[in-house]
C-alpha cells in the first residue's frame, strides 16, 4: 500500500538547508523527480509520498537539526505506509551509513556526487523494502546535465563549477564536494540562453570559487578567449554574458580574494548587465587568524581589492562573510576585524560564530574560544555592521532605483500594502503599489499608464507581478532594507512577469539518464510563444 491513490502519481517535497549550492541542487532534485513522474506536493501537505532532505554540514547544529526533523517525520511515516524519506547533500556525504543507523526509518541516503541516482534509489528501496545508501567519492555526472525545476520565473542559478581546491582549516566543503570541476563555457552560455528564452531576466553564476574558473581546462580544448590578452576565463565569461540579448542582470557568487584579479573588476565595470554588487568573503581582518584559517591573502590585499572595485564602480554594494571566535583569536585580532569592517563599508555581512566541525583541522586546534567570549564579540560585530549598513543605506534616500520585483522577500508586504524586490546592487527594496496599507488608505502610485501618462492613485494595484521591473524613489532606509513609499516612476511588464502570472516556471530539460518513471507519462507541453509551459 502506498500513500498515493492507485494509478495516481506519487507526490514529493524537498526540504533544503544551507548555501546557494544546495538551493540549486534542490532544483535539480525536483527536476529529476518530476521527469520521473512525481508531482510536487503543496507546502501544506503534511504527508507527501516522498520527503527529500537536502542537507548542509557547515554549521555545528546541522546534525541535530536533521535528526530532529527525521524524528518528527517518524510517526507521520508510521501512519502512511509507502511513504519514503531520502537524505542527500553534504551531511549525507559526511555521515553516510550512520544516518540509517541513527534513523532506520530513512529509505534512501545519497551524496553530493550522485544526485542523479535518486529516482533509481527510491524505486530500489521500494522494491527491496530496505534502505539504499549510495555515496560516491567523485562526481559521476555534472549536475547541470540533470533536469531542473526552477523556483523562480525571473532569476536563475547557473553552476559554472562544482567542488573546491582550497584548504581552509574551518571548512568541510572540499571533502564533501570534492575537487573543483569546471563546465565548458559553451555549456554554461547555452544554459543561460535557454533560461533567457523562457523569460528569465537575472542569472547568478554559481561556484565555490568562481574566479578560479578555467584553471583546470589546460591546453587541450582551452577556450579561445583564454589564450590571448592575459584575460582570465571568468572575466571573459562575464563579458560573454553581456552579449546575450534579453539578459538584464548578471551576478556571481562566491569569489575568493586570493584569485580575484583586475580583469574581473574591469569586466564587471565594462559589461552593462553585470550588476554593481560583489560578495567578497573576508572571514577575519586579522592576518594571524587568516594564516591560521589557511586563507592565502591578508587584510592589506583584501582592502586593496575593495578599493579597486570602488574606484571602478563607485556605487557598488559589497557584502561579505565574517567568522567570530576562530581558535586562537585574541581581542586584538577581533579589533582588527572591526577595523577592516569599518574601512570596507559593507552594505551587508553574513556573520557567524565559529562552529567546530569534526574532520576539519580547526576542530583540533589549540585555543578554542569560550562560548561566552564568542557571543560577546559576535554582538559587538553585529552592532558595528548594522551601524555601517544603516549609514550606507541612508545615503540612498532620495535616489531612484530599478527594482526587479520578487516574491517571498517581504514578510510584511500584505499588511503594509507594499511589494518587494532587489535593486541592481542587490539591496532589498519594499515599495508602494497603491493597494490598501495598514491604515486602510490607498497609496498613490502615479505610474505611467498605457499612453505614457502618469496614472492616478492605485493605478498599479494588482498589475505588478514578480519578474516585472519598477523604478521607484527611496524614502526611508533601515540597516537591512530600503522603503520607497512614494509614487513609482514607472512599471515595465516582462515575460518573466507573464510567466509568474500564468503560474509557469522555467525548466532546463537536461539529459534523461535511463531513469525509471512513476505513474502516467506527462503530457506533451502545448506550443507557447513566450516562456515554456509549466
Amino acid at each position: 500500500m502506498t500513500t498515493a491513490a492507485a494509478g495516481s502519481p506519487r507526490t514529493y517535497q524537498v526540504r533544503t538547508y544551507g548555501c546557494q549550492m544546495n538551493v540549486h541542487d534542490s532544483e535539480r532534485i525536483s527536476g529529476l523527480l518530476e521527469q520521473a513522474g512525481y508531482l510536487r506536493a503543496a507546502e501544506a501537505d503534511d504527508n507527501p509520498d516522498v520527503v527529500v532532505f537536502n542537507t548542509c554540514a557547515v554549521r555545528e547544529n546541522a546534525d541535530n537539526r536533521l535528526y530532529g526533523n527525521l524524528g518528527h517525520l517518524r510517526p507521520v511515516k508510521d501512519k502512511h505506509p509507502g511513504m519514503q524519506i531520502a537524505v542527500g547533500g553534504c551531511l549525507a556525504q559526511k555521515d553516510r551509513g550512520d544516518i540509517v543507523r541513527k534513523a532506520p526509518w530513512v529509505d534512501v541516503v545519497f551524496g553530493t556526487h550522485n544526485i542523479g541516482s535518486l529516482p533509481v534509489l527510491l524505486e530500489r528501496a521500494r522494491h527491496n523494502a530496505t534502505a539504499e545508501v549510495e555515496i560516491l567519492e567523485s562526481l559521476d555526472v555534472f549536475p547541470s546535465t540533470l533536469p531542473t525545476r526552477r523556483e523562480s520565473t525571473y532569476a536563475g542559478w547557473v553552476s559554472i563549477s562544482v567542488g573546491c581546491n582550497n584548504t581552509c582549516t574551518f571548512c568541510i566543503v572540499p571533502s564533501l564536494r570534492g575537487k573543483e570541476k569546471d563546465r565548458r563555457p559553451g555549456d554554461i552560455l547555452s544554459e543561460v540562453r535557454a533560461l533567457v528564452d523562457e523569460g528569465v531576466l537575472e542569472v547568478t553564476l554559481l561556484g565555490q570559487n568562481v574566479n578560479s574558473y578555467g584553471v583546470a581546462f589546460g591546453d587541450a580544448g582551452e577556450p579561445n578567449w583564454k589564450r590571448g590578452g592575459g584575460q582570465s576565463a571568468f572575466a571573459e565569461l562575464l563579458r560573454a554574458c553581456g552579449d546575450i540579448d534579453g539578459l538584464e542582470r548578471v551576478r556571481f557568487t562566491s569569489p575568493h580574494p586570493k584569485d580575484f584579479t583586475d580583469d574581473v573588476i574591469a569586466a564587471m565595470a565594462e559589461t552593462p548587465n553585470v550588476c554593481p554588487s560583489l560578495h567578497m568573503p573576508l572571514q577575519s581582518g586579522s592576518d594571524d587568524v587568516l594564516k591560521a584559517m589557511r586563507r592565502s591573502y591578508r587584510s592589506e590585499k583584501y582592502l586593496g581589492i575593495i578599493s579597486k572595485v570602488r574606484a571602478a564602480m563607485p556605487h557598488a554594494a559589497i557584502t561579505t562573510d565574517i567568522i567570530v571566535g576562530f581558535p586562537g583569536e585574541t581581542e586584538a585580532d577581533f579589533q582588527r576585524t572591526l577595523d577592516v569592517v569599518r574601512e570596507s563599508r559593507f552594505s551587508s555581512a553574513f556573520t557567524f560564530q565559529y562552529s567546530k566541525r569534526p574532520g576539519t583541522p580547526a576542530a583540533t586546534m589549540d585555543g578554542q574560544i569560550p562560548k561566552q567570549v564568542v557571543q560577546e564579540r559576535y554582538e559587538r560585530l553585529i552592532a558595528t555592521v548594522e551601524e555601517i549598513t544603516w549609514a550606507e543605506n541612508k545615503r540612498l534616500v532620495g535616489e531612484t532605483l530599478e527594482v526587479l520585483v520578487a516574491v517571498g522577500e517581504g514578510r510584511k508586504d500584505e499588511r503594509t500594502g507594499r511589494m518587494s524586490g532587489r535593486a541592481r546592487d542587490g539591496r532589498l527594496v519594499h515599495f508602494a503599489t497603491g493597494v490598501a496599507g495598514a491604515n486602510g488608505q490607498l497609496g498613490a502610485t502615479g505610474a505611467a499608464g498605457a499612453n505614457g501618462q502618469p496614472g492616478g492613485a492605485g493605478a498599479l494595484a494588482g498589475r505588478i507581478r514578480p519578474g516585472d521591473i519598477v523604478h521607484t524613489t527611496v524614502t526611508y532606509a533601515a540597516p537591512h532594507h530600503l522603503n520607497a513609499d512614494g509614487e513609482p516612476l514607472s512599471h515595465r511588464r516582462t515575460r518573466a512577469g507573464d510567466a509568474a502570472e500564468a503560474g509557469r516556471s522555467p525548466r532546463t530539460p537536461g539529459v534523461l539518464l535511463g531513469l525509471p518513471t512513476i505513474g502516467a507519462p506527462a503530457a506533451a507541453p502545448a506550443p507557447t510563444t513566450g516562456c515554456a509551459a509549466h
